[in-house]
Order: structure tokens, then C-alpha cells, then sequence
């Protein structure tokens, strides 16, 4: 009889998130194991544990998903994964911090697609800012962006020594070039959207972090994405379900375009589902993080 499949589900933080056990179990794993407070010096014993109790075909019907919200640590617990798999006795894992890997990589191929659609530009060729950049997702969606050519800002609503820190930070990991700034005031906003092709939007659900008097400094924009689905969304005009439509009190030249919540959602949602699914499909242990996501949502799209 053919072995269940288990996914174990390691999370730093107190609790795992419900959305990903919903998803994971949506995706055809029988059974989820869920482990909460997760420290690093644990992964190397969890993961020896995970696949020296099966055979190898009971192998191949066992994954590693991870959890919390730093994607440093996310990543570091990745690599001591795969530092304990002892061939042929090794498991797919898949790195999805507050799915900000999914989210960021569905939001910047979603712009990606616009970006082409609309204006027949790259993002190698566009200057991207990327609002409440220094969470999770906005880390993400900074990373992904830069790596594929964009010249990205990351900006922190507070503080720009926390902008530069964390593009510091994510640059040395990743071999990309963020810059940091900040963008306190509805001024701040406006001085960064008059120079910038794409907006990226990430801060948290419920605020409008760009205003329609802020747009209207927007003269070189050409695609804004928004994340945030929740009233007021996070750019004036946008609508949820906007996917290249024109941008309402955007006065750019170039004829900026929307992204919105719920297109971004919906890509988001089969790129975490098919990347789950792959781990119970391949013959071929595999390692999922943001590079992964991205290619997978411009494959979906």
C-alpha cells in the first residue's frame, strides 16, 4: 500500500499559519505535522529525523515546509536542510515565510506582464520603489525585482537607517543592489513617484500609503501593484481586481497602469498551490524559495 504523505511544517514563530495548512492540504498531503517555535540549531535533527524513518520511496511522499516571517532565517533553515539529507534519503522543502515569497514573486511577475503589456518595456529597464519595503513581503518583492534588473528602493515609512540596514543586509545575501530610503510624509511620496517607473505596494492591510495628490506627481509612471486588500487599499483609484487597467489620478505621461489585490491574489494562490503540489510529484528532491515562486508565477502568467 502506498505510504501517506506527510509534510512537516517547521515555524519559528508561536504558531504556524492557517492559510498554509489549508493550502498544503488542498494541495493532496494526508497528513500535516506542525511544529511552532522553531530554532535553528533544531532543523538539522527534525529534518534526520523526517528521513530516517521512512524507506526511500516513503521518501519521496514526505516534505519540509517553512514558515515564520524573516526571510533571513527562512532561507538560513532552508540551507541546514539540505545540509542534513543524507542521498537517497532526502525530501523536498519549500521556504514561504508569511508567504511573502509567493506573494512578492505573484506581485512583481504581475507587473512584470503589465509592464510588457502596456509599454513594451522590461523591468531591467524601469526604477522601481517598493512602499513599506522592509516587511516581509515588501523584503521579497525588493530582492525579486532587483535580481530581474530593476533599480530598486526599498522605503520604510519611519526610518532610513532601518531601509539601509535591511538593503545592507539582503545585498549581501543575495548578490542584489537595493538601495534604502524613507517616506514618512505624503512629501517624501511625492518627491519618489515623480522619479520612478513601477510602485510596488506591501505595507500593511488597511492604509493608503499613496494618495491621489501623491499620484498626481507621478509624470513617469508606468505600473503600480498593490498587495494590500483590505479598505482603504494601499493606492488611490485601484481596484481590486484591476490587472493593466488605467491608473485613476496617476497624471503620467507614459499612461500608468494598475495592479490590484485580488489579480495579484489569484496568481498568488496557483503559485503556492502548484509549487506544493510539485513536491509530491517529482521523482527529484526539490529546494523552493523566492527564485522558484518567480519562475513558477511567470510560467503561470
Amino acid at each position: 500500500m502506498e505510504k501517506r504523505s506527510i509534510l512537516h511544517m517547521l515555524d519559528p514563530m508561536p504558531n504556524n499559519s492557517p492559510f498554509d495548512i489549508n493550502m498544503a492540504l488542498d494541495a493532496g498531503f494526508d497528513v500535516l505535522m506542525p511544529y511552532s517555535n522553531v530554532k535553528l540549531d533544531k532543523v538539522h535533527g527534525l529534518t534526520q529525523d523526517a528521513i530516517f524513518s521512512r524507506s526511500p520511496s516513503g521518501v519521496k511522499r514526505t516534505g519540509i515546509f517553512i514558515g515564520g516571517r524573516d526571510l533571513g532565517l527562512a532561507v538560513d533553515m532552508l540551507d541546514a536542510t539540505k545540509q542534513a539529507m543524507v542521498p537517497p534519503f532526502e525530501v523536498s522543502v519549500f521556504a514561504d515565510p508569511s508567504g511573502a515569497f509567493t506573494t512578492a514573486a505573484a506581485l512583481v511577475a504581475c507587473v512584470e506582464k503589465a509592464l510588457k503589456e502596456k509599454h513594451g518595456k522590461e523591468l531591467k529597464d524601469c526604477t522601481a520603489i517598493v512602499f513599506g519595503g522592509t516587511g516581509p513581503v515588501g523584503i521579497a518583492t525588493g530582492v525579486i525585482a532587483s535580481l530581474a534588473g530593476a533599480d530598486t528602493t526599498l522605503a520604510d515609512h519611519l526610518s532610513i537607517d532601518t531601509a539601509l540596514d535591511v538593503a545592507k543586509e539582503y545585498n549581501r545575501r543575495f548578490g542584489c543592489n537595493l538601495r534604502g530610503t524613507c517616506a514618512s510624509s505624503e512629501a517624501d511620496k511625492a518627491r519618489l513617484v515623480a522619479t520612478t517607473d513601477l510602485v510596488f505596494c506591501t505595507a500593511k492591510a488597511g492604509i493608503q500609503v499613496l494618495s491621489a495628490d501623491v499620484l498626481a506627481e507621478a509624470t513617469r509612471l508606468k505600473v503600480a501593484g498593490d498587495v494590500n486588500a483590505v479598505p482603504p487599499l494601499g493606492i488611490a483609484g485601484i481596484k481590486r481586481s484591476d490587472s493593466g487597467a488605467p491608473l485613476l489620478h496617476a497624471v503620467s505621461a507614459e499612461g500608468a497602469v494598475g495592479v490590484g489585490a485580488l489579480a495579484i491574489g489569484n496568481v498568488k494562490y496557483q503559485l503556492q498551490h502548484e509549487l506544493l503540489e510539485s513536491m509530491l510529484k517529482t521523482d527529484k528532491p526539490l529546494y523552493l524559495d523566492f527564485r522558484d515562486a518567480f519562475n513558477k508565477a511567470r510560467e503561470i502568467l
